[in-house]
């Protein structure tokens, strides 16, 4: 039996005064961040939450965050993490399908989700800052889970219907802290950075709970600035520090008089949640005397199945190789292993691969087949068993590291009444990676400007969501089917400034 939360409370017994969270000048001990878990997870059982029940947790990256966490893991919830730029019918849309029982959300982002635990008929919980919580009757001990039970379920979604849970069971997350064990090669003495998202899977999981795993100290900045994120990396003596591809690009041209001499203690900058451009990992290491490592993952796979390893060069345009415990093969369609660098589909097994999808049997038959896990994803092998990722089946974007799927941007757009054909494309970007565009086709007779449309779609959408791009046209193109043919949208064309001041305009 475990819990997710056991490392909180076994780093506390032994060195209580063991630093685990800094932000914003703040300190929190392991003995204070046990306290304030225990705390909650009385909390909210008393509040009638049972393990194993859905309980959805909204709040950026703080500490805060931390301990509404592991408070809620320790009192045996399965926990729903979910962007604190959701809109309340985002969030609806979740609590329903998981069928939760509680909302959490901080102060300062509770608006939607108060909106959308009260039209679930849900209670609320809002999250004050951690000095002002009541730490007077903290639960001792973690409740035991199984294995087997779901501690996480991510939201992620293909490119066709609505966000599906990936349940991620209590073992697949013990799974990762394993791998890293083998991979990473952490120590108490590691001091760890992000000013990643701790709702996603990457800061949740690859940084904040593989920090807290190994009892070494997490640095947590809110909201991400390349200039703070610098002088975090300086201040705090970190060792190791994790990003997407935006962030360090960021961070290279905001470093000002940074030196090598300031990052004189950083051994491991890791990448993820999109390709990283060569020429930043090549000006990276010469600016700050540190080669970025990149890995792969995703949500099903608790974000994690591939890494650089340490003890040899990486190689650029690879995302490294298969982790401990994880087997990757490389398929043709019809699920046969293709030969050493043909491209095929990125095909994962092992203790980290996701239970399934909540409550959607079809779709996990389809995602994992004899223990397999399809990632959608084309790939190659080399001979060294460093995997490259060529391309997507699916029609994913992202931008910034955050995923957009287009099926559900277009649902939303075909709402807007003068709307009555549109696609959602990725455009390539220089600073967000990928840029959403938008191919729109109005009503006969309809008039609408982009600046309206886009402040209609921020109603309904997530800020990073919304079409940046958009281009109107009088149709678009089909196959015999009528199915839109997405491949036939001229994405250089619709990116290219012409087309976005003919946008603009309107038609």
């Amino acid at each position: 039996m475990s819990n997710v939360a056991d490392a909180v409370f076994s780093h506390a017994a032994g060195e209580p005064e063991r630093v685990a969270v800094r932000a914003d000048g703040r300190e929190v001990t392991f003995g204070r961040l046990r306290d304030a878990v225990g705390a909650f997870a009385r909390e909210v059982r008393d509040t009638g939450i049972a393990p194993g029940d859905r309980v959805l947790l909204v709040a950026p990256t703080i500490p805060e965050f931390v301990a509404a966490y592991y408070g809620l893991h320790a009192a045996g919830a399965t926990l729903i993490t979910m962007n604190v730029m959701a809109t309340a019918p985002e969030m609806g849309y979740v609590l329903e399908d998981a069928d939760a029982s509680l909302v959490v959300a901080w102060q300062g982002n509770a608006d939607a989700a108060r909106t959308a635990a009260t039209a679930a008929g849900l209670p609320f919980r809002s999250l004050a800052p951690l000095d002002e919580w009541d730490l007077s009757d903290p639960i001792e001990a973690p409740v035991d889970r199984d294995p087997s039970d779901t501690a996480l379920i991510i939201y992620t979604s293909g490119t066709t219907g609505r966000p599906k849970g990936a349940a991620l069971a209590v073992s697949a997350v013990a799974a990762i802290v394993d791998a890293a064990e083998h991979v990473l090669e952490f120590s108490e003495e590691d001091r760890t950075g992000t000013g990643l998202p701790l709702f996603h899977v990457f800061g949740q999981i690859m940084v904040m709970h593989l920090a807290i795993s190994f009892g070494t100290a997490v640095s947590l900045l809110h909201p991400f600035d390349p200039r703070r994120m610098v002088e975090m990396i300086r201040d705090d003596e970190l060792t190791v520090v994790s990003g997407v591809p935006t962030m360090w690009v960021a961070m290279l041209h905001a470093a000002g008089d940074a030196t090598p001499e300031d990052f004189a203690r950083l051994r491991l900058a890791s990448s993820g949640g999109a390709s990283l451009p060569v020429e930043v990992i090549r000006a990276f290491e010469e600016r700050f005397g540190t080669r970025i490592r990149e890995g792969y993952g995703l949500s099903e796979t608790c974000g994690w199945a591939t890494f650089a390893p340490l003890d040899v060069e990486p190689k650029i345009g690879a995302v490294g190789r298969a982790v401990h415990g994880v087997d990757i093969e490389i398929r043709d369609l019809d699920g046969t292993v293709v030969p050493t660098g043909e491209v095929g589909e990125v095909w994962i097994r092992g203790p980290i691969v996701m239970t399934g999808y909540w409550n959607r049997p079809d779709a996990t038959a389809e995602a994992i087949q004899d223990g397999w896990f399809r990632t959608g994803d084309l790939g190659t092998l080399d001979e060294d068993g460093d995997l490259r990722i060529v391309d997507r089946l699916k029609d994913l974007i992202i931008r910034g590291g955050y995923n957009v799927y287009p099926s559900e941007v277009e649902e939303v757009l075909y709402t807007h009444p003068d709307i009555v054909d549109a696609a959602v494309v990725g455009v390539p970007d220089p600073t967000y990676g990928e840029e959403i565009g938008a191919v729109i086709v109005l009503r006969e007779g309809a008039e609408l400007d982009v600046a309206t449309l886009r402040s209609w779609a921020k109603e309904r959408l997530s800020a990073y969501k919304v079409p940046h791009l958009v281009q109107f046209a009088d149709a678009l193109p089909k196959g015999p089917s009528g199915k839109i043919l997405k491949r036939a949208i001229d994405r250089e064309g619709l990116g290219a400034p012409a087309a976005q001041a003919s946008a603009d305009t309107g038609r």
